[in-house]
């Protein structure tokens, strides 16, 4: 089947027009995921901000009650106790200036960097590498820290860090299209739960505009903003 046919194939019965419920979007979402590997869901925020204005800057960390399905790769800058405190919590790689050398040159085989505040003033020259690719380590995420246990666990356990691009727009990739619904329904509604509160003090009029997920092959699908909100008498 061409891919053309393919993806008119996965719009039938989507209405472009209609925002629907979280239960319903994940379930059309689901039943679209066709590919030959286990597609990624995907959320896409359009936030009325404007990330050009540092008080209208949008960005944290949420950890995924069912994780994202996705392993990993932690790369931590510590030394001494703390670099081995890195290694017993399952980092993929551990270094100083070694781990520097090897990332200026090119060599970024990892996914998520965490490094402990001493070591900062020598990391802080790998801005323009990890900075474009959104892995800088930085304290507003908690990926510098003292508690580099913690940080690497949360990593591996599926602690997804987001940041509002140049549009007003937040994406991550929230769970896979194997996942029961009932689960990704619980890391969506973690995920822009997360946003909402780090609604920033220059926001002014609606935050969260429009809501989209979708799956890795998979055609768009708009989230009705009010069923995002966790039901009442749900933990």
């Amino acid at each position: 089947m061409s891919t053309g046919k393919r993806t008119k194939q996965a719009r039938e019965g989507i209405d472009p027009a209609k925002a629907y419920s979280l239960d319903e979007a994940v379930k059309l979402v689901k039943e679209r995921a066709k590919a030959k590997f286990d597609e990624t869901v995907e959320i896409a925020m359009n936030l009325g901000v404007d990330p050009r204005h540092a008080d209208q800057m949008v960005r944290g960390v949420v950890n995924l009650p069912n994780g994202t399905g996705r392993a990993l790769r932690v790369a931590v800058f510590a030394r001494g106790a703390k670099a081995d405190e890195a290694r017993a919590a399952g980092a993929d790689l551990v270094g100083a200036e070694d781990l520097v050398e090897k990332v200026q040159a090119g060599n970024i085989d990892f996914d998520r960097c965490i490094a402990t505040p001493d070591l900062m003033p020598m990391v802080g020259r790998l801005g323009k590498v990890l900075g474009p690719r959104g892995i800088m380590p930085n304290p507003k995420v908690g990926t510098v820290t003292m508690d580099v246990k913690g940080a690497v666990a949360g990593a591996k356990g599926g602690s997804v860090e987001f940041r509002v691009e140049k549009a007003g727009i937040v994406q991550a990739g929230v769970g896979k299209a194997s996942f029961p619904a009932e689960k990704l329904v619980e890391n969506i509604r973690a995920f822009t739960d997360a946003v909402n509160k780090a609604k920033p003090a220059g926001a002014k009029g609606h935050y969260i505009n429009r809501v989209a997920i979708s799956s890795t092959m998979g055609p768009g699908v708009k989230v009705d903003l009010a069923s995002l909100a966790a039901p009442a008498g749900s933990a």
